[in-house]
């Protein structure tokens, strides 16, 4: 039961990741899922996706790949709160 903890709050932060950046610019939509993603979605993801796949199996020790899941995950976020930090302001042409 505790996978579904992880599920929900991964699905939460996702969710209020996606309010938050809803009619933003694309900066700050990078900046807002990179923060996401790293605090909220990776970690709790990986860490139900690991006791999903150590109760499918029948092991606990499978529950370790939670320990390659989340730096996959982390990365990812900080690469995209990099690009939204580091992103030059679009500039609208009107011709």
């Amino acid at each position: 039961m505790a996978f579904a903890v992880g599920y929900g709050i991964a699905f939460i932060g996702a969710l209020v990741a996606y309010q938050l950046s809803k009619g933003k610019s694309k900066k700050r939509k990078h900046i807002v899922w990179g923060i996401a993603l790293m605090l909220a979605i990776s970690s709790f993801l990986s860490f139900a996706v690991g006791l999903t796949y150590a109760f499918i199996v029948g092991n606990g020790w499978a529950a370790l790949i939670m320990w390659y899941l989340f730096p996959i995950g982390f990365i990812i976020g900080l690469i995209m709160l990099l690009v939204g930090i580091f992103k030059k302001k679009e500039i609208e042409k009107v011709m």
